[in-house]
């Protein structure tokens, strides 16, 4: 049995473009895929951790070969714990507005919370960066509400997905499916809409 986590980091509930995608998914991959668990982790529900100074302290001791202790432990305790939450899953679906060009800062905060060493990477001096993650596959709903593709710069700029993108493959997820809805404010939002929610839908049939 195979285990969907979708990653939700819209505070906007029904009003969200990217959790309605994300909803047409979860239920054409229920259709199709009745034996396997799906679970949702809200980013913004309050079970996300910290990772401040006492988290960064601890993450700087364990780099430097040392054990944390006290606060440091506790704290880090709990950042192992969201990186387990996550690792359970082998399939990943993350729904992504863009916000400022860019993700939700809740979003960035779970990178920086599970992307730990001898969690999520390792390092090597002489070839660097060593992916930890193997077998995970992952699907992202992209959406924006003034940026879309072909329009220029002072849309604004895709920074949403380019480093989105380069967290999956930096973490060793390489299996990645883009679900995109970037309507241009010309009015063809409804159109995009449904392309999007078709595409969430076949997408999930055989993810």
């Amino acid at each position: 049995m195979s285990k969907l986590l979708h990653i939700s980091a819209s505070p906007r509930a029904g009003e969200s473009e990217s959790l309605a995608i994300a909803a047409t998914f979860v239920d054409a991959y229920r259709e199709s895929h009745p034996g396997d668990a799906v679970e949702h982790w809200d980013l913004w529900d309050g079970t996300l951790p910290a990772f401040g100074p006492t988290e960064a302290d601890a993450k700087m001791t364990l780099i430097r070969g040392g054990t944390p202790a006290g606060e440091a432990a506790e704290a880090w305790e709990a950042v192992v714990a969201a990186f387990h939450r996550f690792n359970a899953a082998d399939k990943l679906l993350f729904s992504v507005p863009m916000w400022n060009a860019s993700v939700p800062y809740v979003l960035k905060q779970f990178i920086d919370v599970v992307s730990q060493p001898g969690l999520l990477w390792g390092f090597d001096v002489e070839t660097g960066y060593i992916p930890l993650l193997q077998g995970k596959k992952a699907a992202v709903v992209y959406t924006s509400a003034v940026w879309a593709p072909g329009l220029t710069s002072a849309f604004g700029t895709d920074f949403q997905s380019t480093f989105f993108d380069d967290w999956l493959r930096w973490a060793g997820i390489a299996d990645v499916t883009a679900i995109r809805h970037h309507p241009t404010v010309l009015g063809d939002v409804e159109d995009s809409r449904q392309t999007a929610m078709a595409a969430a839908r076949e997408a999930a049939k055989t993810f």
